[in-house]
């Protein structure tokens, strides 16, 4: 199970969200479960609630996605970072020829967009 977490989905977490905290406990406790944290959503869930980014950052199970030059040519084509590093951490690879899931509590900001989402919404 890939899932990346959107900007939304990690400020929740810092907020005590039990469905994100659900997630990044599997991540850590079982095989198979794959928690991304894209840079640019890191740098707006920062800003959303300071002290995210260190956070996640630090625990084990959450893996921080570098805006790397295939990234970065996706993310400038979009209006915010955030959103657009998401979508792309969450097309297909290599490593996840199905792509991940992105996680968030703002479902209706993916609608339309060619990816799958998971509601964090309590």
């Amino acid at each position: 199970m890939h899932i990346v977490l959107d900007d939304t989905a990690m400020a929740a977490a810092g907020q005590g969200n039990v469905l994100a905290s659900r997630l990044i406990h599997r991540a850590h406790a079982e095989s198979g479960w794959f928690l991304y944290a894209p840079a640019c959503a890191l740098v707006e869930a920062d800003r959303a609630r300071p002290g995210t980014a260190e956070h996640l950052a630090s625990l084990p199970g959450i893996t921080v996605l570098d805006l790397d030059l295939a990234a970065a040519l996706a993310v400038a084509r979009q209006k915010t970072w955030a959103a657009a590093h998401s979508q792309y951490a969450a097309q297909p690879t290599p490593e996840r020829p199905d792509g991940a899931i992105i996680a968030t509590t703002a479902p209706n900001r993916w609608k339309g967009e060619p990816v799958r989402v998971l509601d964090l919404t309590p």
